[in-house]
């Protein structure tokens, strides 16, 4: 078995679509990136990479690459679990947390779920993903930003 740690984070601005764990979510702002910019599941990608020892999705899906722009991450996702299968990995399990101080995800984390067990070949029980503010404070507390965390499970 093999543990791995994922982080990212993008910042917030006016004119993008805030997609996050493959679920649009409706909100005025979206994330600021080269890809669809979906945090939850680059944390998870990289989680991932990370379990398995190969180089971040930084390495993997370059943003200078104009094959990568505006991408869905689940896509990429798709790209790792291949990745991952032909060095003879499964996913055990997932655990996600984002920090969002708006908007309330609360009515989406289960669609999350859904998407990155989908994708990963897993059972919705096997991926888990919360939700947590940071009472106001930092960057994701004010407002300007959304970020992710995960830890996964490789065996």
């Amino acid at each position: 078995m093999r543990i791995g740690h994922g982080y990212d984070v993008h910042r917030l601005v006016e004119g993008r679509r805030l997609i996050l764990g493959g679920v649009e979510v409706p909100y005025e702002r979206g994330l600021l990136g080269h890809s669809d910019s979906d945090v939850l599941t680059h944390a998870v990608m990289d989680a991932l990479l990370g379990a398995a020892g190969l180089p971040d999705i930084g390495v993997q899906f370059p943003d200078r690459d104009p094959a990568y722009e505006n991408i869905s991450s689940l896509t990429l996702l798709a790209r790792v679990r291949d990745l991952l299968s032909a060095r003879g990995y499964t996913v055990g399990n997932i655990d996600a947390t984002l920090l969002c101080q708006r908007p309330k995800l609360r009515p989406y984390i289960d669609a999350m779920r859904a998407n990155l067990a989908r994708i990963l070949g897993i059972p919705q029980s096997d991926v888990n993903v919360k939700a947590t503010t940071e009472e106001g404070l930092g960057f994701t507390g004010e407002g300007l930003g959304i970020a992710a965390h995960a830890v996964v499970l490789l065996k």
